[in-house]
């Protein structure tokens, strides 16, 4: 078994990837993590214990995943760039525990993968997660309804305050809303880049998701409902009644009527609506005629 320290020692880190002629990808956003401290902080801050299933996308390396094994009851890895297994199967020797699926996270049946690796278990996810489909991913990982508890993953701070912050605030958009409808999201704490390797550009975050059993609002259709928040914030600057008739392309009258159905003004903006206003907006919408 590789030596605790090995994996956040940057000479270790070039030395193996040399022997395996691998190059690190901005295509697929790689950024290995060199602190020490910061992968049992984010396990620990994750809360998972002995008895979960832990899915992680994108292992890298190893570092995480390493620290997952350790706690968790089995871990299931999923990674999409083929260079890599004979990395891990370097880095992961004698952890039994831990199983490499070569997928792309945004093509796998999630449910299936899930169903068959970890039935009867409590199931998290946890990753750090490449910065620039970093909303796909989550996003997959919520709509679906799958059996996950919570979500603890690394993103990019800018990505991490947005997709925490609280519907009816400045900093809200539509990233927001559509997390808090599925989970309730709280931004753990900062990762600076120096503690990666290359370092990136950016200041990173840890968020933590714990994933509602029921949505909080009640809405008849989900589907209508998202597009009218999409339609909403696509043109953030506008107010809710002008961005809503653009990006739905329905009449202004339709959507203002609704507003006043729903108790709102005409002129409110879109990050002044909390969930619930969007969700009452979402129903006054569906009974006005078409």
């Amino acid at each position: 078994m590789t030596g605790e320290r090995a994996l956040t020692d940057i000479a270790y880190v070039r030395d193996l990837c040399a022997r395996h002629g691998f190059t690190l990808s901005k295509g697929f956003g790689q950024n290995f993590i060199v602190n020490p401290g910061v992968c049992p902080k984010i396990v620990e801050a994750a809360g998972i214990g002995p008895e979960w299933g832990v899915l992680e996308v994108g292992p890298g390396i190893g570092v995480l995943t390493r620290e997952l094994a350790r706690r968790a009851a089995r871990v299931v890895a999923v990674e999409v760039d083929n260079r890599l297994p004979p990395l891990l199967a370097e880095t992961l020797a004698g952890y039994d525990n831990v199983e490499i699926v070569m997928q792309d996270i945004l093509k796998v049946d999630i449910a299936a993968l899930i169903r068959e690796k970890f039935a009867g278990m409590p199931v998290a996810v946890c990753a750090n997660l490449p910065y620039y489909i970093t909303s796909p991913i989550l996003m997959r990982l919520l709509e679906e309804k799958l059996p996950i508890r919570q979500i603890t993953v690394m993103v990019q701070k800018e990505a991490a305050e947005r997709i925490c912050a609280a519907p009816g605030t400045r900093q809200a958009g539509a990233i927001s809303y559509a997390v808090a409808y599925y989970a309730k999201p709280q931004v753990l704490f900062s990762v600076q880049p120096g503690s990666f390797y290359p370092p990136p550009k950016v200041t990173s975050a840890v968020i933590r998701l714990e994933v509602h059993p029921e949505p909080p609002v009640p809405v008849p259709d989900e589907a209508a409902y998202f597009r009218l928040v999409r339609a909403a914030f696509g043109q953030r600057r506008k107010t809710a009644a002008n961005a809503i008739s653009a990006g739905l392309g329905v009449p202004k009258a339709r959507v203002t009527a609704a507003l006043e159905q729903a108790g709102l003004p005409a002129t409110a903006r879109p990050e002044q609506l909390t969930l619930e206003q969007f969700a009452a907006l979402s129903r006054a919408m569906a009974e006005q005629p078409e």
